[in-house]
C-alpha cells in the first residue's frame, strides 16, 4: 500500500493540509507514523478492466444474422403480396369473362321474346333494362321457350308466352304481379286467352288483350 507524506497526500488529493487530517480523524484515510513522521496511507488502485472484445465480436455477428433473417421475411412478405393479388386479378377477370358470357346468352333469348311483345323501337330499351335488372340482382332469369313437341307450338300459336315472362316486361312492383298471377291462375279454367300447360300459365299477347286481368 503506498504511502505519502500528510503535504504530498494534499498535493495528490488536490486539497488543503487541514483536509487531509480531518480524513484522517474521520477515518476515511489510514495512517501510520514512522520515525515521528505521520505518512498517509494510500488504497491499492484497482486495474481498470477493459471489456472483452469478443462479446462485442458476438453482438455484431447476431445483429448480422438477424438482419439477414429480417431481409429473408421482408421478401416472403413481397413475393406473397404479388401472388395474392395476382390471384386477385386472374379471379376479377374470370367473373368478368363469366359475366359477358351470361350477358350476350341472355340478351340472345330477351330478344325472342322482345321482338314479339314490343314495337320494334322498344326492343333495345327493354333488353338493357332487362340485363341492368338482372345483373343488380345477381341471378340469372330462366325463359322457358316452347319445345317442338309443345301442342302449343306452331304457327298458331308461335307467340305464346309464359305469364311469368310476360309480367317480367311490365312495369309492376313484386306485390302488384303477385296479385296478378292470382287473378289469372283463378280465370284460366274459364278464360280461353289463357292456355295452361303442366301448371303453367301462357298468354298470347298479339292475339288477346289482358288489360282487364293486369288493374
Amino acid at each position: 500500500m503506498p504511502k505519502m507524506t500528510v503535504a504530498q497526500a494534499a498535493e495528490h488529493f488536490k486539497i488543503s493540509k487541514e483536509a487531509i487530517h480531518n480524513r484522517i480523524r474521520r477515518g476515511t484515510l489510514n495512517s501510520v507514523i514512522e520515525n515521528g513522521v505521520k505518512y498517509v496511507l494510500l488504497p491499492d488502485e484497482k486495474p481498470t478492466t477493459h471489456p472483452d472484445s469478443r462479446f462485442y465480436d458476438y453482438i455484431e455477428q447476431e445483429n448480422g444474422r438477424l438482419k439477414e433473417k429480417t431481409e429473408r421475411l421482408e421478401a416472403e412478405i413481397d413475393r406473397l403480396r404479388d401472388q395474392r393479388e395476382a390471384m386477385l386479378i386472374a379471379e376479377r377477370e374470370k367473373i368478368e369473362q363469366i359475366y359477358k358470357e351470361r350477358d350476350a346468352q341472355l340478351k340472345s333469348v330477351l330478344e325472342v321474346f322482345a321482338s314479339k311483345l314490343l314495337p320494334p323501337h322498344a326492343v333495345d330499351a327493354a333488353i338493357e333494362e332487362s340485363v341492368e335488372s338482372v345483373e343488380e340482382n345477381g341471378e340469372v332469369v330462366d325463359v322457358d321457350l316452347p319445345d317442338n313437341d309443345d301442342p302449343f307450338a306452331g304457327d298458331d300459336f308461335d307467340d305464346l308466352v309464359s305469364l311469368k315472362d310476360f309480367l317480367k316486361l311490365k312495369d309492376f312492383g313484386k306485390k302488384k304481379r303477385q296479385r296478378i298471377k292470382k287473378r289469372f291462375k283463378t280465370h284460366a279454367s274459364e278464360d280461353a286467352r289463357i292456355l295452361v300447360r303442366e301448371g303453367t300459365l301462357y298468354l298470347r299477347p298479339y292475339h288477346y288483350d289482358y288489360s282487364d286481368l293486369l288493374e
